[in-house]
């Protein structure tokens, strides 16, 4: 996982917003100005993250186009210490509705899938390449991928989970930095970071493909044998 621009970006603007907010219209080095930033929040990446403090940073992001037709940003939801991510494409019509990742069809067979390998949400955590609804759910763009992802590297650096299961093909190419298909990606491990990954089908996949269930099984039973040794 790299730094991106965006962050540093980010540190401007808040800089920036900061200086507005206390009435400065420029920039000065005096001791007044000094003693002001001294009392400022932390800047974006020190120290230890939190989940409160990345939705903090976020905001009510307008970075790239996808913010014009949303209705709500859908962070992430779960357990912040948990052991096992899972991390989706985008948010759908009734993620977007309701603020929350994998709430609709696709989100009951992502249920059921978490309920088979013994867990249930709230043990794991949920999330997506990027935090706000594509237009009639396309795929992001690669310029919406690369505005978003930060912050999903941070949650995963400030969850540290063993294992991410990647959920399609937008998921697992993102995050391996690979262009690979999802059909041979899957089956197998990768390293995130330290992290091993397993990439698998979609369930919105599922729904229109039933016959791909028996790879995803097999994938979360793959996973299961590792999760419980290592538990």
């Amino acid at each position: 996982m790299t730094d991106s621009p965006i962050r540093a970006l980010d540190a401007i603007l808040h800089t920036l917003k900061k200086h507005r907010e206390y009435g400065f219209r420029g920039y000065d080095c005096s001791d007044q100005a000094a003693a002001l930033m001294d009392k400022w929040e932390q800047p974006l990446v020190q120290g230890q993250d939190t989940l409160e403090a990345i939705r903090a940073d976020l905001g009510d992001c307008r970075r790239c186009p996808l913010c014009g037709r949303r209705r709500q940003i859908v962070f992430g939801v779960g357990n912040p210490d948990a052991q096992l991510v899972f991390v989706g494409e985008g948010p759908g019509r009734d993620e977007d509705r309701q603020g929350e990742p994998f709430v609709g069809a696709a989100g009951e067979l992502l249920t059921r899938i978490i309920h088979a390998i013994k867990l249930t949400r709230e043990q794991v955590y949920i999330a997506n390449i990027v935090k706000c609804r594509p237009p009639e759910n396309r795929n992001p763009e690669p310029g919406e991928i690369e505005t978003c992802l930060p912050f999903l590297e941070r949650q995963l650096k400030a969850i540290n989970p063993r294992f991410i299961v990647a959920l399609g093909k937008v998921a697992a190419q993102t995050l391996l930095g690979s262009e690979a298909p999802i059909s041979r990606l899957r089956g197998r491990f990768h390293d995130y970071g330290g992290i091993r990954l397993l990439p698998t089908y979609h369930p919105a996949y599922l729904l229109r493909n039933p016959g791909a269930k028996r790879a995803v099984w097999e994938d979360m039973q793959m996973l299961m044998k590792v999760y419980d040794y290592e538990a």
